[in-house]
């Protein structure tokens, strides 16, 4: 049982307070060079100003075929990395943690941005969409390419490596991005990767072993999870469970419990807080979890952890309208506003 303002601690790291800020794709690399701009620091740095203990970039490709969108963040190269460091300085002058998302897209990479008046995939993108057997995301979906154990090694090495540029430029925190569809997630799930439990998850525990071997022992890794499918016949909570039983001793320090993504007809029951019981579910089995999924107010937040279904918990859309929403939540709960010192003088 916890406090929303009370301090976690993961390996080395202390934050300052439960609130995170999720990742959330922006599609803003306007030159498509996967660079940081001056958009991402200050996006990013607006919620370190408005409280949030931990602040994570959005899904950050580790290939330039891994992007979701031609416009999102990129790690694949260190040219990279002094954008992501600037992203780091800024967040940190906030008061916050820094955090990347890892990610792959997969077969779903090569989208077109939410706004771009053409939706669905990219027809001429450049790059081979991969996944773990050439089933398509939908109907009328690319077909992937079915990846060799080579291409497994080539992948591993990409995170490997991106791993790397993240403490480069100063990251706290790494998530890989194991959720909606996405390459990680494919992997797991049975919709789009049939055979055993075994055979499902075994990428995982070479990449995650790979992965902290070359990630400092002091700073967490995180794993975000589609925890179920919503699908008969799909990836389910108890498979959820049990990943994270055999990830936790590789040095997995909390999962951050989403859903949904392997096919496009899920019936997901999609309201307040609708993704808390699979958070609390993955606690109840002894594994540190955050909970995400329409979580908007200050009581609601603080009964997620107060109630013992999660460690931390994690805004996105809401610190989109309300970038300080943990400075406004924390006096509701008797606790100080998290405000920079360089308002202090304003606010009393």
């Amino acid at each position: 049982m916890a406090d929303l303002f009370e301090p976690l601690t993961l390996r080395g790291l202390t934050l300052r307070n439960r609130v995170a800020m999720s990742p959330m794709c922006t599609y803003s690399c306007e030159n498509e060079d996967g660079l940081a701009s001056s958009w991402h620091q200050t996006h990013l740095a607006t919620r370190a100003y408005g409280g949030c203990g931990l602040v994570m970039a959005e899904a950050t490709a580790v290939t330039p075929g891994g992007r979701i969108s031609p416009q999102d963040l990129g790690i694949w190269s260190d040219d990279h990395i002094t954008g992501l460091r600037k992203v780091v300085d800024a967040i940190h002058l906030g008061g916050a943690a820094a955090a990347i998302q890892l990610a792959h897209a997969g077969r779903k990479a090569g989208t077109f941005r939410p706004w771009s008046p053409v939706r669905g995939f990219v027809p001429d993108w450049p790059f081979p969409r991969i996944a773990p057997a050439a089933i398509p995301f939908r109907e009328e979906a690319p077909t992937p390419i079915a990846m060799s154990e080579g291409d497994w090694g080539e992948i591993t090495d990409a995170f490997v490596a991106a791993t790397r540029r993240a403490d480069a430029a100063g990251f706290d925190v790494i998530e890989l991005h194991s959720a909606h569809g996405y390459l990680l997630h494919s992997a797991l799930s049975p919709l789009s990767n049939p055979g055993s439990f075994e055979h499902r998850t075994q990428w995982h525990v070479r990449l995650v072993s790979a992965v902290r071997r070359v990630w400092p022992d002091s700073k967490p890794l995180l794993v975000r999870l589609s925890v179920t499918d919503w699908v008969e016949g799909g990836w389910t909570v108890d498979d959820s469970a049990m990943l994270g039983k055999i990830l936790s001793p590789l040095g997995v320090d909390l999962i951050d419990c989403s859903s949904g993504g392997s096919v496009p007809d899920a019936t997901i029951p999609v309201g307040p807080g609708y993704q808390v019981p699979l958070a609390g579910a993955l606690r109840d089995s002894g594994l540190a979890t955050g909970a995400v999924g329409q979580i908007t107010d200050t009581k609601q937040a603080q009964a997620i952890l107060a109630d013992g279904k999660a460690d931390l918990v994690f805004l996105g859309r809401e610190l989109l309208r309300r970038p300080y929403w943990a400075i406004e939540a924390a006096p509701h709960l008797g606790a100080p506003p998290p405000w920079p010192a360089q308002y202090q003088w304003a606010v009393g």
